[in-house]
Formats: C-alpha cells, structure tokens, sequence
C-alpha cells in the first residue's frame, strides 16, 4: 500500500469486531492486527464470544477483550453489545473481518450513535454470497480492505470459470458502488517467531531420520476437498519408488483424517505418509519440513502459510490460482503448478528432491526477504495508516 504508511500516526480508538474467534486463518490476522495496533500506542478493543480458541489468545495478549453475550435472532444481543462498547470507549474505527459480521459491524456503527467509520476486510478470494451485501455493502462503509489484488479484482470485476470442478469458483460476482473504496493490504506474519532454526526434535517425534526429504502440507482438511490433500497423496504415490527417502506429511486438522487414512492405505504409502497429530507449534512444524507444498484447489485469497515458509528459509510447491501467485512472488523460492494437475505436482516434487537444499545463508536472506516487507509492524503500520487517511478526509 504505497505512501499510506508515511502517513504520521496518531493515537486512534479502534474497536474489532470477531462473532467467531473459534479458529482459522481470519481470526488468527484478526488478533494479530489488533496486537500489532495495540503495540503502535492506539487503544484497540476487540468484541466476540468468550471461552473460544482465539479469545483465549486475545487474553494471554493482554488485549482489551470486550465478551459478547450469545448473538440471539439476528445477532442482535451481539449488535448491541459491541454498540454500547462503541460508545462507552468513543471509539473512532469499527473493523469488522468475517462474512457474517460484516451487516453486524455495520449496524454496531450506525446504533452506537458516535459516528465512527467503518472499515471492512475482505478475507475471501469470492464476494459476498448474498445479491443485497454485493449491491449495497460498500456504500454503507468507508473502507474495504483487500487482503491481495486478486480480491481486489474480484470485488471490482468478478471472476468466472464456469468448467472449474470447484463449484465456488465458477461465478464470483463484483459489488456495486465505489470501487476507490477498496484498498489493498497485505496480510503479514511474525518473522521474529517464523525464522530458521534447527527442528531436530521435531522432526525425530515425526520420525524423520537425517536422510529423510520431508514433503508437507500445512492446513486444514474438512470435506468436501480440503487443501487438496488428497492429490498431494496421489502425487507421492507417483513419485514413491524414485525417490524411497521422501516422507510425505500432512499437518492440520479436519473431518477427512479416515478418507486421508484410506488413501494412504490404498496408494501404497504405509510408511511413507501419515497425518501428523495437530501440531502448536508451527514454527517447528516448518522448520522440520525440507519443501511446503500448498496444492489449493479452493478459492484461496492470500496464504500466510506461504510467507511462513519463506520466513523459515523453506521453498514452496504451490497451486497457481487466485491469490497464491502474488505471495508466493514475495519469496520466490520454489515452484508454481497448474491446479489439481497430479502429475505436474509429482514432477515439481521430484525436481525439488534432487535440488540442492538451501545453504545457512540462502535461508537467512530468503527470511529477510519476507521480514522486509510483510513483517507484523509494516503491516499493522500500513493499516493504522489507512484509517488516518479516513479520520482526515471524514
């Protein structure tokens, strides 16, 4: 987001709002924004549900919780909470993240009678699913954030595949309404924790040995399709006899484990692959790994899993849709493949076994690469920005 971060900053009272906070990649950058604002000096609140995976981490970051009551019809035990939080505080910004809070943050806005703006991110590489939220969102807000310019794109022109396999990506509609509202900032992630380190023990409660070439996707997997674990799996079948010191790894959580298992069974991998028991500590995880590979089938808007790896100086194989080739030109270490092309996957994975490893020194400039420009305070600071420039021209 060029200039907006030279912008000098000011103290700000913000308030986030998260009906969720139960998990995932939204609620994980959501926290992470309003520790990173909270760090600049600005006042940041954030409102959602008590007792869920992330209010837990909002706690153990001193960040100021506000608990919500259960949402009722319409949410509206949620709106009217998070309106007397607006009020009481004076805040300044609502920011609003998932889908469904987006009406909510709205309507806490317009209820809490202090006039804040509104800001809005958009998480998803796909417009809102409802006709009404496309026509009319963007002229009830004073910005929307793009978390890459492939959402970008979407939310101003639409993108349509009508063949694709994948049904949410066949007709993703634009939004009506002032498209110079839309303003495109990156996600970032914590390089002072995603950085190289040595992840033997890691790697030995894995059973990897030294001369093990560890392959592994990082994420969920629920049904219908997850990641596209299951064309990873094929893919190391195809490649398993040429290269019998590969491991193939699967780190997530989700409700395919007994599909994933039966694959494991039925391609011959016993031994080779396995679903790893969910793993905290991630950046372990990466560390252990020798190469990430990110084999999307799904609308995918911008992956931190890439820039993860990056940080911890590892090269990417990932699916070149949406939003994955923008992050993953941020590192460039690795290789792009058509999306659920087997035997593409196979083949970059083949070549990346037999590719000298990086040395020490690769690893530590591929981290500077990521920490230079997508570190948490660029971030945050580029946000913060942005809702200056709205406070000065309100």
């Amino acid at each position: 987001m060029n200039g907006l971060a030279n912008i000098a900053p000011s103290p700000l009272r913000v308030a986030h709002l998260n009906s969720m906070l139960s998990g995932g990649g939204t609620d994980d950058q959501c926290v992470k924004l309003v520790h990173g604002l909270q760090g600049l000096g600005h006042t940041v609140w954030l409102a959602g549900p008590d007792g869920r995976e992330f209010s837990e981490v909002a706690r153990r970051l001193v960040l100021n919780f506000h608990p919500t009551p259960p949402e009722g019809p319409l949410k509206l035990r949620f709106i009217l909470s998070t309106a007397r939080l607006i009020r009481r505080e004076r805040i300044q910004i609502v920011h609003g993240h998932h889908g469904r809070d987006l009406w909510p943050t709205i309507l806490a806005a317009r209820w809490s009678r202090q006039r804040p703006l509104v800001v809005l991110t958009r998480h998803l590489a796909k417009s809102p699913s409802s006709w009404f939220s496309r026509r009319f969102l963007l002229g009830q807000c004073d910005a929307m954030i793009a978390v890459s310019a492939f959402v970008a794109k979407v939310l101003r022109e639409g993108a349509y595949e009508p063949n694709s396999p994948e049904p949410e990506r066949r007709a993703r509609p634009p939004l009506t309404g002032d498209h110079a509202k839309i303003h495109v900032i990156h996600g970032g992630i914590d390089t002072e924790r995603f950085r190289p380190v040595e992840a033997l023990g890691q790697r030995q409660a894995w059973g990897l040995a030294p001369e093990h070439i560890a392959f592994g996707v990082v994420g969920g997997y629920n049904l219908p399709r997850g990641k596209g674990q299951r064309g990873f799996l094929q893919a190391a079948a195809r490649i398993a006899a040429q290269l019998p010191q590969a491991r193939y790894l699967i780190i997530g959580r989700g409700n395919m484990e007994s599909t994933l298992w039966e694959d494991i069974a039925r391609l011959g991998l016993q031994g080779k692959a396995s679903l790893t028991p969910y793993c905290h500590d991630t950046t372990a995880a990466m560390n252990a790994l020798d190469c990430l590979v990110h084999p999307q089938v799904g609308t995918e808007a911008f992956p931190g899993v890439l820039l993860e790896a990056f940080a911890c100086g590892r090269p990417v194989i990932a699916s070149a849709l949406d939003g994955i080739p923008e992050a993953f030109a941020i590192g460039g270490c690795g290789k792009l493949v058509p999306p659920e092309d087997v035997p593409a996957l196979a083949s970059a994975m083949l070549e990346q076994a037999v590719r000298p490893g990086l040395t020490s020194e690769q690893r530590q400039a591929l981290h500077q690469r990521i920490a230079a420009g997508h570190a948490l305070p660029a971030w945050t600071a580029n946000v913060a920005a942005l809702y200056e420039k709205l406070l000065a021209s309100a």
